[in-house]
């Protein structure tokens, strides 16, 4: 068993409230649930209205299909024109680990 995990660290657009984060920040989140079918949600940054902190998981059998789909979910959020995606930490378990 392999588990991959992503966090995100953005930057949002012109948004002055948390209502308009909520209106960038939501639709991310649901797409990457709906198209790739992880775990993903906002973890972090809750208060800032420019700034998200966004945190990702997948279970796999297959380290190869594991980071496939880590490399499109990364690339999808790095594509998002209302949003500018400052980092991304990535950490890849496996049952070789202690």
């Amino acid at each position: 068993m392999y588990v991959g995990t992503l966090s995100f660290d953005l930057l949002l657009g012109d948004v002055r409230s948390l209502k308009e984060k909520r209106s960038v920040v939501r639709p991310i989140v649901a797409e990457l649930h709906r198209k790739y079918a992880v775990s993903v949600a906002e973890v972090g940054d809750q208060d800032l209205h420019r700034r998200a902190r966004i945190g990702l998981a997948m279970v796999s059998g297959d380290p190869g299909h594991l980071t496939y789909v880590l490399d499109r979910c990364e690339r999808m959020v790095a594509a998002r024109p209302e949003v500018e995606l400052l980092s991304v930490r990535r950490r890849l378990h496996g049952d070789d680990d202690d």
